[in-house]
């Protein structure tokens, strides 16, 4: 994936497939990391699956015998000069953090947050998501609770126009934070 926007995705949607109910997203970035850390409260994994979690061989999809989104991570953030780990409780749920060095030649950008986002909230929108981005001093939060209580019950996060208006909230958003950067928040 050439994005981490990609990687968060692909492990959000795993939280979904895993049940979650609520999601936490946090993206950090600072001249020294690039971390991203996703909390669920979907079902966990086992401790057997847990340490076979990286292998691509492992995957708990019935469709294919391949699950590549892991271990596909794990390289990424390793040929960085980075780091990854997952801690999982059958029952309470799952934590991935992924660190990258962004000084290393083979960081890749973020990349596309607000698509990221928004596609998440669009496929489901009855998910709990909070997301955080800080950049050095400079933070940026959004919660769909929040958002539920502008909208009010009537009205679904799924709709074109909430969406649209979201992905465009949050690239002014990422905009400002990027614009910002370095100031004192």
């Amino acid at each position: 994936m050439k994005e981490i926007a990609l990687h968060i995705l692909d492990i959000a949607q795993n939280s979904i497939s895993a049940k979650a109910t609520l999601v936490d997203l946090t993206l950090s970035e600072t001249p020294e990391a690039i971390t991203f850390t996703i909390v669920d409260n979907g079902r966990g994994m086992s401790p057997e699956l847990l340490a076979q979690v990286s292998d691509p061989f492992t995957t708990t999809r019935t469709t294919r015998k391949m699950g590549l989104g892991i271990p596909l991570l794990r390289m990424a953030v390793e040929q960085t000069g980075g780091s990854l780990t997952i801690d999982s409780t059958e029952g309470v749920g799952t934590t991935v953090t992924a660190q990258f060095r962004p000084a290393h030649i083979d960081c890749p950008p973020v990349g596309d947050m607000a698509g990221t986002i928004t596609l998440l909230l669009q496929g489901t929108p009855q998910l709990e998501l909070h997301y955080v981005h800080t950049i050095d001093n400079n933070r940026f939060q959004l919660t769909t609770e929040e958002l539920r209580a502008q909208l009010g019950p009537e009205i679904s996060l799924a709709e074109p126009e909430v969406i649209l208006w979201i992905r465009d909230y949050l690239q002014e958003q990422e905009m400002l934070l990027r614009e910002n950067k370095g100031m004192k928040a």
